[in-house]
Formats: C-alpha cells, sequence, structure tokens
C-alpha cells in the first residue's frame, strides 16, 4: 500500500469509531455544552483546589499537583477552542473561553495569536518551519538548550531567536514576545521575582530587612506560586517534553511521518500532566478538527490500527537523533 492508501485508512478507522461512539452516546451530540461544562469543571475544581490550599487544608505539594493535571485539561480544551470545536457561531462565548485557558496557563502566549502558528503547524510540520514545535525544542540537538526551551520557553526564545530569524520564513522576534502580554508578562515577572528575592534573602539569611509593603507583595507571590506558577511549570514541562519528542523534524515526507505514538512508560509520569498527549495526539494529526475527550475514548481501539498501517511506536532513537526521521530500523523498548 501507498502512503496515501494507508492515510486514508486510518482516517477511515478513526471516522468510523468516532460515529460509533456517538451512535452510543447521543450526549455527544452536544458538543459546545460539552465543552463549556468541561472548562467550568475545571475553573471550579482549579479554585476549589486554592481554597484547600489557602486555609491551610492541603499541602503546597499535593495543591501543586492537583492544580498542575486539572491545568492539562484546560491546554486539551484550548486545543479544541483554536480549531474552532466549540461555540464557533457564538463568538462572545468562544473568545470567553478563549481567554479563561489562557489565565489557568498564563506561561502560554495568547490562544488567538497561537490558533495562527497551530494551524500552519499542520501544514509544514516536521521541516524547519515548524514554528510552534521549534519553541518548545523540537529539533534541537544541544541537550542543554533543549531542556532550558522545554522548561522556561522566553528564556528557550530570547537564546534561539536568532536561528529562527535565519530559518523561519517571516519570523519576527517582537511578535511571540507581544504575543505574551499582558498574561504571560505578569505570570514571568512573577516567577522571576519569587526567583530573585528568596535567593537574595537566603543568601543574606537573617541579616536582610524588608520594607512591610515588600513582605504583603511577596505573600501573595508566594501563594501565586503554589496555586498558580509552579503548577504551570509542571504543566507546561510535561507537554513540552511530551509534544517536542513525539513530532519529528526532518526527514519527513508525509502524514504518516509526522508523529509517533509514545506511550512508552518512562513518560508516563510526564503523560498524567499532559493528558495523556504522546498516546492520543497522532489521532490528532490524522483527524484534527475532534474533540480530545473523543481522541481519548477510541485509542484504545485505534492506536492498534495505526501499528498495523505504520505509524511509529516509542522511535526513541529520534529524540536522540533532535527528532529526525529516520527511514532505518527503530529502536525497541528493550534498548530502553
Amino acid at each position: 500500500m501507498s502512503s496515501n492508501l494507508h492515510i486514508q485508512a486510518i482516517v477511515q478507522s478513526i471516522k468510523a469509531e468516532e460515529q460509533s461512539l456517538r451512535s452510543q452516546f447521543p450526549i455527544l451530540a452536544y458538543q459546545n455544552m460539552l465543552g463549556v461544562s468541561l472548562l467550568m469543571c475545571a475553573v471550579l475544581a482549579m479554585l476549589l483546589v486554592a481554597g484547600l490550599y489557602a486555609v491551610s487544608y492541603i499541602p503546597a505539594w499535593l495543591c501543586i499537583v492537583l492544580i498542575a493535571f486539572i491545568t492539562s485539561i484546560s491546554h486539551e480544551i484550548e486545543h479544541d477552542l483554536i480549531h474552532k470545536l466549540y461555540f464557533k457561531r457564538n463568538p462572545v462565548v468562544h473568545n470567553l473561553m478563549m481567554l479563561i485557558v489562557w489565565l489557568m496557563r498564563p506561561n502560554t502566549i495568547n490562544p488567538w495569536y497561537r490558533r495562527k502558528i497551530h494551524l500552519h503547524h499542520h501544514k509544514v510540520s516536521g521541516t524547519n518551519q515548524d514554528l510552534e514545535e521549534r519553541l518548545v525544542g523540537n529539533g534541537i540537538k544541544n541537550p542543554a538548550l533543549r531542556v532550558v526551551s522545554i522548561v522556561d520557553g522566553l528564556l528557550g526564545l530570547i537564546i534561539s531567536h536568532r536561528a529562527f530569524k535565519r530559518e523561519i520564513t517571516g519570523f519576527r522576534f517582537l511578535s511571540i514576545f507581544n504575543a505574551g502580554f499582558p498574561i504571560a508578562t505578569v505570570y514571568f515577572g512573577i516567577l522571576y521575582g519569587f526567583i530573585i528575592f528568596h535567593s537574595i534573602d537566603g543568601f543574606l539569611y537573617d541579616t536582610a530587612t524588608h520594607p512591610t509593603w515588600l513582605i504583603d507583595v511577596m505573600k501573595w507571590v508566594d501563594f501565586l506560586m503554589v496555586v498558580l506558577i509552579a503548577p504551570n511549570i509542571i504543566r507546561s514541562s510535561s507537554l513540552n517534553l511530551v509534544t517536542s519528542s513525539m513530532h519529528y523534524y526532518g526527514g519527513v515526507g508525509n502524514l504518516m511521518q509526522q508523529t509517533q505514538v509514545l506511550n512508552h512508560w518512562v513518560f508516563f509520569p510526564f503523560q498524567l500532566f499532559c493528558f495523556n498527549f504522546g498516546n492520543t495526539h497522532t489521532i490528532h494529526h490524522f483527524l484534527p478538527n475532534q474533540p480530545f475527550y473523543i481522541r481519548q475514548m477510541i485509542s484504545g481501539r485505534i492506536l492498534p490500527v495505526m501499528k498495523h498501517h505504520g505509524v511509529r511506536f516509542n522511535d526513541i532513537k529520534s529524540i536522540k537523533q533532535a527528532n529526525f526521521y529516520s527511514a532505518s530500523g527503530l529502536q525497541s523498548d528493550k534498548d530502553m
């Protein structure tokens, strides 16, 4: 079979499984209400966990872990919104949902700008023009720079912007930088302010004296670090690691070669905080206009179909080769 026939067979299987699922569960027809309901549940859960931490009912580490998981759901909702799967004909509700998911994940560029680079990603995935994936470390050979890009998108952008300008058509540093204003700007201000204050305070031990207003401000900064900043560091780092590892960079000739399914046990801790992204995102590349919860529900039946038609699974060797899609054999799980 040619690559096109394999692709068609996979797409047809995905559509058939979705149709079967929708016939079993009529509630799936209410897509707009499901989307907004899932978002409201995520918001309420996030506020509840933050409230429990505020009254010292749960420890900081548990608050961070729970909110990191909750915000991973909001990322999937944003992804669906980018493809206009909810309230496409109601711009007020649609854009309000876009704003909410940005507020829940303030270390990202705004979702309206991300829509532009994400739709472009689908057209140029696997090439040096794929800005969205390159921003999070895809194709980077230097392991130190890759870690920086995965953990701190702003610092990674600053370090790599010269290479992006040379290689990516139409790249403008200020366009990306300004796409974070004002929410991401405030986020990084709080993060770096926290690091600087506590670094200086720790170095000076008990000799430092701070004005009362600064102490009051830092109490809020410390609180926001637990309920918003740290959870999103975990969420975004997990997502960036998984997505930059499962997308190929170079050697890509068709849709079959754009992504691999990454569900090796080594990635399980990170999958928890990116809503099983490595296991299901390849389905999205074959059928973009499908809600995230349907991908999750049909993945158990679709993954064997994709493997049968030649989609790669756990090609760890490619990660070591800066995500290059090689025609040579794969590295098996036993080699891990």
